[in-house]
């Protein structure tokens, strides 16, 4: 288990999306990731302002992950090398995953890699929008349609963006970051090393 906490609390010069010491309104994110898929894992009662309304679907859930990716691959990832390739090369759309549990973070995914980062309240909210606006809704106000997950505690919905070979999960959680304001560079980010080293980055002075 490898566990990276990116609080900067004690400097002085935060950068503008991180928390500075004692700082109200500061929410954890954490990025679980392995070596082909990437998701980000938020605290339920936290996600308030802008909140997507699919986190109805998890009324008893203390956690949830998102995660994002092509639309017939994701579902079945044993579906074989042409499917994966399909996949990547000629993707029909994408969709959301969304797991809903209470258990611990590093209870639920023993041996993922894990980077926690504190967002300040401005940043946080940010993320959040990005990812709501990833949902593909009938309307705005409504949720988007749900589909039975890869387990009895999780969904699929639609989603926007196409994904591909040059624009993975990994690059979703990329895009999420830079949209929260972290200094990350989701172009460059395509596999979960890509990913890893950006949120190596981050820790660094």
């Amino acid at each position: 288990m490898f566990s990276l906490s990116l609080s900067l609390g004690g400097l002085a010069l935060a950068a503008d999306w991180s928390c500075v010491a004692n700082q109200p309104a500061c929410q954890t994110v954490t990025i679980v990731h392995d070596g082909w898929h990437a998701a980000i894992v938020l605290r339920r009662g936290d996600v308030l302002s802008g909140a997507p309304p699919e986190l109805a679907d998890f009324p008893e859930a203390e956690f949830v992950e998102f995660s994002w990716g092509d639309r017939n691959y994701f579902p079945n990832p044993n579906s074989g090398v042409l499917a994966a390739l399909r996949a990547a090369f000629w993707s029909g759309g994408s969709i959301l995953h969304l797991v809903g549990f209470s258990d611990t973070i590093e209870k639920f995914y023993p041996g993922a890699k894990m980077t926690e980062l504190r967002l300040n309240d401005n940043s946080y909210r940010r993320l959040v929008t990005f990812i709501s606006q990833t949902f593909a809704r009938p309307r705005a106000d409504i949720r988007a349609n749900a589909s039975p997950g890869l387990f009895a505690y999780s969904r699929f919905y639609p989603a926007h963006s196409h994904f591909s070979i040059l624009r993975t999960c990994n690059s979703w959680v990329a895009e999420a970051l830079a949209a929260a304001g972290a200094p990350v560079s989701p172009r460059w980010v395509i596999t979960s090393g890509n990913l890893a080293d950006e949120l190596e980055a981050l820790s660094k002075p």
